[in-house]
């Protein structure tokens, strides 16, 4: 655990010294909490017309009326809260775009900068690395998860209906947060990781992470068109799907992660 510790102290020096990896996540982060306000506060504001006169919500928001946490709800507070509850798949790629930035440039970077070859020459093992490699990246994407909930939060309280808040504190969106969003940053960066150890270029470590961004997209498209409802035990079976991922990227990591080969085949 020293050996831990003393490396992710130094995977934060170096992120201190390359702010502008956490440029394209902070950007994700903003698109995805300003786009459900774009539609359920913004859109209405402009246009002079109130969600619950549209049909077109009539029939999801009598579906989304059965849970407790919207009683006491007018129409229009309900909308809201529908809106915004359909959008949190999007909350979720932010953390996974912190993380794919910062991973993979966790081992190119190393061999950029020629600090790789004595890293590797000192007594630590593979697996103190690579969980130093994760941590480095896991910790700013779960700051960035728990910052976009605060911010999200405190914005619903402050411009939509009185009580549409709540709709934040149920298991289901609780279970979106803080167990889909860091179990995907932690398979995109796992994902990273083992291909920057692969590669001399972080592009393309980068490029990994379509295999878990498409996913969380297409959940995302599959509830705002009604085919899929992110409910509890989806959100619990998925978690457990992605947790065993999790487990298999990590044998995996340690397999392909040949000291002598990583330091051979640089150029």
């Amino acid at each position: 655990m020293t050996r831990i510790a003393a490396l992710l102290q130094k995977e934060f020096a170096d992120l201190r010294h390359h702010p502008g990896l956490f440029i394209p996540p902070l950007f994700t982060a903003f698109v995805a909490i300003a786009l459900p306000f774009i539609v359920a506060v913004v859109v209405p504001a402009v246009t002079g017309e109130r969600l619950s006169d549209s049909s077109d919500f009539q029939i999801a928001v009598e579906m989304f009326r059965t849970q407790p946490i919207t009683n006491g709800m007018d129409a229009e507070g309900a909308i809201q809260a529908w809106i915004f509850q359909q959008f949190l798949p999007l909350l979720v790629i932010a953390p996974v775009a912190a993380s794919m930035s910062v991973a993979a440039n966790a081992v190119v970077g190393e061999k950029q900068a020629r600090t790789l070859e004595p890293l590797l020459a000192t007594p630590i093992t593979t697996r103190e690395l690579l969980t130093a490699k994760i941590l480095g990246s896991l910790l700013p994407a779960l700051a960035l998860t728990l910052g976009c909930f605060v911010i999200y939060a405190a914005a619903m309280a402050v411009f939509a209906n009185p009580g549409v808040y709540r709709i934040l504190l149920a298991p289901r969106s609780l279970g979106v947060f803080f167990l889909l969003g860091p179990l995907a940053a932690l398979a995109a960066l796992q994902l990273a990781v083992c291909v920057s150890s692969r590669v001399n270029d972080a592009r393309t470590a980068q490029q990994i992470g379509v295999l878990v961004i498409l996913p969380l997209a297409g959940a995302l498209v599959a509830q705002l068109t009604g085919a899929l409802m992110l409910t509890m035990p989806i959100v619990v079976g998925t978690a457990v799907l992605l947790a065993m991922v999790n487990v298999g990227l990590m044998v995996i990591g340690i397999r392909l992660f040949d000291r002598e080969s990583i330091l051979t085949r640089w150029n």
